[in-house]
């Protein structure tokens, strides 16, 4: 009897233990981890937010159909960042991160809209009038969360640092709020999927910044450009104010 209850007693242990350790994946990712991430587009945007989250010690792959022209700034940056193709970046990343023009969004959604499908993506992208044309007015139409989806589908889409000039996320994500009172730069976020949001979360306070989550992609069009609230350097509690959003 004594035998027979002992073993019962740890193969409940060991069943507890097996549960624990399946488990721990899932905890790390509330953590603040670092993971992998592919940077679609090493421009501007995509080159100093991937460079902020390479300091911080996350792996970056920056891609560009010709990775070979980012060689200088992958050597800059050290052995935490790559450059490869964007079909590399996007196997590479546990998340993606979309800095290209907006006109290029139907070419793009063509040749890396079916590998994105499951995936966390960023999207940065920004549509102008003067640039984009009839993709603009698309937008205009819909709103450019909901557009952005359109050409991803199937990706766990959360718009994310497309509200202010690149010159601003470089020169706050690197100070990280030293100098402000009152915190760091806000990043209002959007999005539908809530894992994905909280990692979005968690990226935008490795680049040096407070994420504020202002609903989901249909309400993105509140930072889009043109909107009161765009290109504004506040912190998270002013943005909210702004916003109009519980604090």
């Amino acid at each position: 009897m004594r035998s027979d209850h002992t073993t019962r007693r740890s193969a409940l242990a060991l069943a507890a233990g097996l549960s624990l350790a399946a488990a721990m994946p899932a905890l790390a990712q509330d953590g603040a981890r670092k993971i992998r991430i592919g940077v679609i587009g090493a421009g501007n945007i995509g080159g100093t937010v991937g460079t902020l989250w390479v300091k911080d010690g996350h792996e970056v792959m920056f891609a560009s159909r010709h990775p070979e022209t980012l060689a200088p700034m992958v050597s800059e940056l050290g052995p935490k960042a790559k450059a490869g193709t964007p079909e590399e970046a996007i196997r590479f990343g546990d998340a993606v991160f979309i800095a290209v023009p907006y006109k290029a969004y139907p070419d793009l959604a063509k040749e890396i809209g079916p590998s994105l499908k499951g995936k966390i993506v960023l999207d940065a992208g920004n549509a102008t009038q003067k640039r984009d044309g009839a993709l603009y007015d698309e937008v205009q139409a819909n709103g450019l969360g909901i557009t952005s989806a359109k050409y991803f589908p199937g990706a766990k889409l959360v718009r994310a640092f497309s509200s202010a000039n690149y010159k601003v996320f470089a020169k706050e994500g690197a100070n990280g709020g030293r100098d402000r009172t009152g915190g760091r730069m806000a990043i209002p976020i959007a999005g539908d999927d809530p894992a994905a949001l909280r990692v979005a979360e968690q990226l935008v306070r490795d680049a040096g910044f407070d994420p504020v989550v202002i609903g989901s992609l249909k309400d993105a069009d509140k930072v889009a450009i043109g909107a009161p609230a765009f290109g504004q350097n506040v912190t998270a509690s002013e943005l909210r104010e702004k916003l109009g959003l519980a604090n």
